[in-house]
């Protein structure tokens, strides 16, 4: 046992990788693809990608949303994990972007399961509540824009269920949250979103340090 997380270092990560994270190839073949890229560091990991996949089967989700998609692993490995007549709505902003991760959804038989909606994220949920869906929506995964990061979590409450459940990742911002002398704007949101779910007795709460900090809230 341990009285607090141990330090991930290179070959305690390799060895995390090889014992503990079953990626498809489908899904291995698009983090190659987006490693390439000049934005590549916002790709989650495959270790993240996992806990995402293993959440949604747990919790039995057929209905999910994602914030922020960038070249679709996220949502591939969410769509992987949904029942086959599961759905997740997807909100970015970039066609560039989300073109890249289409033809792996295709490959990997999902792009049925995911709705990508190219507009504001905001926009997007707040259509959903107005289509009706609020109360219905099992899980849900934040990884955009952080100073959103509080509108999004706001709106996205009305859309739950009672129970759902939402990731929200770079929660610890690679340490600069702890930070004090780091005031720029996204570690700023960061630091106030992190401070306010801490006593925001909506939700049950637990801060994850897997990837660069993942929380999860339950609703109440």
């Amino acid at each position: 046992m341990s009285a607090r997380t141990i330090p991930m270092t290179e070959p305690l990560h390799a060895y995390l990788l090889a014992h503990g994270v079953r990626e498809p190839e489908v899904a291995r073949r698009l983090r190659d693809h987006t490693q390439t890229m000049e934005m590549a560091r916002m790709q989650i990991s495959p270790e993240q990608g996992a806990f995402l996949g293993f959440l949604v089967r747990a919790l039995g989700v057929r209905r999910a949303v994602e914030v922020g998609t960038f070249t679709g692993y996220s949502a591939l490995v969410t769509a992987l994990a949904l029942p086959a007549d599961g759905q997740l709505v997807c909100c970015d902003v970039s066609r560039e972007w989300t073109d890249v991760g289409r033809p792996y959804w295709q490959a990997a038989g999902v792009a049925d399961r995911i709705d990508l909606r190219l507009a504001p994220a905001a926009d997007t949920l707040a259509a959903l509540r107005a289509e009706g869906l609020d109360g219905t929506i099992d899980f849900a995964f934040v990884d955009a824009d952080k100073p959103g990061y509080a509108t999004y979590i706001d709106l996205l409450h009305g859309l739950l269920r009672p129970g759902g459940v939402i990731g929200i990742d770079n929660v610890l911002w690679s340490g600069r949250v702890a930070d004090p002398a780091d005031t720029s704007e996204d570690t700023v949101a960061l630091r106030a979103l992190n401070a306010a779910l801490a006593t925001d007795a909506r939700w049950d709460l637990s801060m994850v340090p897997i990837g660069d900090g993942l929380t999860l809230l339950r609703k109440r």
